[in-house]
C-alpha cells in the first residue's frame, strides 16, 4: 500500500474511533487514539500481522478493540497511557518553553510593530497618534501595566519623552524598517528600566507588581505540594511492590489477585512519580535562577543610585546600558513566573489520572494484603545489598563499571529507568530499583543495574534473552514503552518531547585507573636538514655567491690569530741537566768608606770651622 493511501486509512480509523467514543459520551484526543491504535496492533494477543495489509474485518476488529479499551474507565493501564500522552503534549524542556514563549510574544507584538514601522505620518495629529502607538508598544512589550490605564500611560509617556521626544519622530520615520524595529525594542527596554528604577526609588512604578517577591512565595508552595504528592505516590508504590513480591512467592495468591490489575496500578503510580520528579527538577532550576537574578537586580539598582544620586543630568552612556540590563532581568523574572505557573498547572492536571486506585484498591483491601508483609522503601532495598558487589574475576568477557573506577558514574544513562531487568523479566513485570553501587553492566554500549548480585550474575549469562522478554511484555502493556524508555525498540511510539534526544542521551563512561608509560628519548634518528632554507631570497643570495666563486682565486693566509684554528704538530728534544766547574774559587771586596769631620762642636771663636778627614783605605790595601 502506498504511503499516502496508508496514511489516509489510518486517519479514517482514528476518526472513526473518536466518533465511537464521542457517541458513548467520552471525548478523546486524536493523539490518544493514535497511540491506542499502535498499542492494540503491537499486542500479539490481538492477532494483527504487521507485515500484512489490513482488510475490512481487521479494521472493524481494530476499531472495536480500541473503543473498548478507551471506554474502560476502571483500567489503570488506560490512565497511565492518558497521563503519558497528556504529559507529552503539555511538557517541554526549559529551553524549548522559553524559546516558544518569546516567539509567541513576538508574534503578538508584530501587528503593533508593523503599524508603527509602516506609518508615513506627516501631519501633527498623525504624529501624535503615532507617538501614542509607540507608548502602547512599549507597555505591551514590557508587560508592566495595561495600555488602557491612564496613570500607567502617563508614566510611560513621561519616561519615553525623557529619552525620545516627540520631535524626533521625523528622524525616526526616515530610518529603514529594520532600524525602526531595533530602535523600538531598545526604547522599550530603556523605558522599562527607567520605570523599574523609579519604582525602586518610590517615585513611580504604577501597575508594576513585586515579581521577585511573588515568585519567592510561589516556589516554596509548589515545591511543598509536589513533595507531598511525591511522598504519597512513593508510599503507594512501596506497598504495591511489597504485595507483588508476596504474590510472586505464592502462585495461588497470584490467581486471586489477577482481576485487581495490581501491576498496572504499580506502573501508573511509578509513572506519576517519574513525572513529578521531572517537574520538581525544573522547579528547583527556576528557584536557582530566581535567586541569582534577584542578586543581580539589587546590584544593578544600587549601581544606578550611585551614578544618579542627586544629579540633574547624567550621561546616557552610563545609565542606558544599566536600564537595558534591568529590563532584561525583569523579562527573565516574567519568564520564570510563566514557567512556574505552567509547571504548577501541569502538576495539578496529572492528579486526575490516579482516580482508579481508590476504586480498585480501597484501604481495607490493601491492609488485608499487607498482613505479614514488610513494606520496604527503595532506599532500604538498595542498602540491603550495598556490600554484595559484583566480582570482576567471575567475568572475563563482560565489562562492569563501578563508582570507584568511573569518573562520570552518576551521569550514565541506565536502561529501563534504573529498574532491575532480571527481576522484571522473571517475575512477569515487577519493578524493583537497581543498585548501581554493586556494579553496572555494559552490554552493547548500554548500561544495566540490578537489585542484587544474584540478579546481576543471572542477567549477565544471557542478556539478550531477558531483553527480548521485556520487549514482549511491553507489547502487552504499551504504557511500559515510555515508563521504561523502550523508544529505540518501538520507534513508532517515541514521544515528541524525547524524539530529538534519542541519540543525545548516550554518555561514554570515563574510567579511572593507575597507568604508566615509558618512551625513548629519540625513537627515530633525527631528520633535521640543516641546509634547508625556507627564505627564497636567502636561496638566491647563496646561488649568486656560488656563481661568483667560479671567477675567484683562492688565497690562504695564516696569522697569529688564525694559526690556532688548525691542528699543528712539532717534535722537540727535552732539556738536559748540565753543570760546569771552575779551577779555583775567588772573591773581591770593596773598601768601606770612612770620612770624619772635626771641629763641629765649636771652640773659642764664634765661627765654627770643620776639618774633613778621609780615613778610607785604598783598594789595594784591603
Amino acid at each position: 500500500m502506498p504511503p499516502t493511501q496508508a496514511e489516509s486509512v489510518i486517519k479514517n480509523i482514528i476518526r472513526e474511533i473518536g466518533q465511537e467514543c464521542a457517541a458513548h459520551g467520552d471525548i478523546v484526543s486524536e493523539t490518544l487514539v493514535a497511540f491506542m491504535v499502535k498499542a492494540v496492533v503491537l499486542d500479539p494477543s490481538n492477532g494483527f500481522n504487521m507485515d500484512r495489509t489490513l482488510i475490512k474485518s481487521d479494521v472493524q476488529k481494530l476499531v472495536k478493540l480500541c473503543v473498548s479499551r478507551l471506554l474502560d474507565s476502571k483500567n489503570p493501564s488506560l490512565d497511565t497511557i492518558k497521563m503519558q500522552v497528556y504529559f507529552d503534549m503539555n511538557y517541554t524542556s526549559r529551553e524549548e518553553f522559553l524559546e516558544e514563549h518569546h516567539r509567541v510574544l513576538e508574534s503578538r507584538l508584530s501587528s503593533v510593530s508593523r503599524e508603527i514601522t509602516d506609518n508615513r505620518a506627516c501631519a501633527r495629529e498623525e504624529l501624535e497618534s503615532l507617538y501614542r502607538k509607540v507608548v502602547s508598544y512599549v507597555l505591551l512589550r514590557s508587560g508592566l501595566g495595561s495600555p488602557t490605564d491612564i496613570k500607567i500611560v502617563r508614566e510611560a509617556t513621561a519616561a519615553l519623552q525623557s529619552v525620545f521626544p516627540q520631535a524626533e519622530l521625523g528622524t525616526f520615520l526616515t530610518l529603514s524598517k529594520k532600524d525602526k524595529e531595533h530602535q523600538l525594542k531598545e526604547l522599550s527596554m530603556i523605558v522599562t528600566g527607567i520605570r523599574l528604577f523609579n519604582r525602586d526609588c518610590g517615585k513611580g512604578g504604577e501597575g508594576i507588581d513585586d515579581l521577585p517577591a511573588i515568585i519567592h512565595e510561589a516556589i516554596p508552595a509548589i515545591t511543598q505540594h509536589i513533595d507531598s504528592q511525591l511522598q504519597i505516590a512513593q508510599d503507594q508504590a512501596y506497598r504495591y511492590t511489597a504485595i507483588l513480591e508476596k504474590v510472586t512467592k505464592n502462585p495461588l495468591m497470584s490467581m486471586e489477585l489477577q482481576p485487581y490489575m495490581l501491576k498496572e496500578a504499580l506502573y501508573n503510580v511509578r509513572q506519576y512519580e517519574i513525572f513529578l520528579q521531572i517537574i520538581l527538577s525544573d522547579i528547583i532550576t527556576c528557584a536557582q535562577e530566581v535567586e541569582m537574578m534577584t542578586k543581580q537586580l539589587g546590584a544593578q539598582l544600587e549601581q544606578l543610585k550611585m551614578i544618579v544620586k542627586s544629579k540633574t543630568a547624567v550621561p546616557t552612556s552610563q545609565v542606558f546600558p544599566i536600564f537595558i540590563s534591568l529590563s532584561k532581568l525583569w523579562t527573565s523574572f516574567q519568564d520564570e513566573s510563566v514557567l512556574i505557573s505552567v509547571l504548577s498547572s501541569l502538576t495539578a492536571h496529572l492528579e486526575r489520572f490516579l482516580g482508579t486506585h481508590e476504586v480498585l484498591f480501597p484501604e481495607k483491601v490493601i491492609q488485608d494484603l499487607l498482613e505479614e508483609v514488610t513494606v520496604k522503601t527503595d532506599v532500604c532495598r538498595i542498602k540491603e545489598h550495598m556490600e554484595d558487589k559484583v566480582r570482576l574475576v567471575d567475568f572475563r568477557k563482560q565489562e562492569w563499571l563501578f563508582p570507584e573506577t568511573t569518573a562520570n558514574f552518576d551521569k550514565l544513562l541506565i536502561q529501563y529507568r534504573g529498574f532491575c531487568p532480571y527481576t522484571f523479566a522473571t517475575t512477569d513485570g515487577l519493578l524493583l530499583p537497581g543498585n548501581p553501587a554493586i556494579g553496572i553492566l555494559k552490554h552493547k554500549e548500554k548500561y544495566y543495574t540490578f537489585n542484587n548480585r544474584d540478579a546481576a550474575y543471572s542477567f549477565a549469562e544471557n542478556p539478550e534473552n531477558y531483553i527480548d522478554i521485556i520487549k514482549e511484555k511491553a507489547k502487552k502493556n504499551a504504557e511500559l514503552i515510555q515508563l521504561l524508555e523502550l523508544h529505540q525498540q518501538f520507534e513508532t511510539l517515541i514521544p515528541y518531547s524525547q524524539m530529538k534526544d534519542v541519540d543525545k542521551h548516550y554518555i561514554k563512561p570515563i574510567t579511572k585507573s593507575e597507568t604508566s608509560t615509558q618512551t625513548d628519548t629519540h625513537i627515530l634518528p633525527p631528520t633535521i636538514v640543516r641546509s634547508y632554507e625556507w627564505n627564497e631570497w636567502e636561496l638566491r643570495r647563496k646561488a649568486i655567491k656560488l656563481a661568483n666563486l667560479h671567477h675567484k682565486v683562492t688565497h690562504s693566509v695564516q696569522t697569529n690569530l688564525s694559526h690556532m684554528r688548525r691542528e699543528n704538530s712539532s717534535q722537540v728534544y727535552p732539556a738536559k741537566d748540565v753543570g760546569t766547574q771552575s779551577l779555583r774559587e775567588g772573591s773581591t771586596r770593596v773598601p768601606r768608606p770612612q770620612i770624619y769631620i772635626a771641629g763641629l762642636r765649636g771652640g773659642q771663636t764664634k765661627v765654627t770651622k770643620g776639618v774633613k778627614v778621609n780615613l778610607t783605605r785604598a783598594v789595594d790595601e784591603t
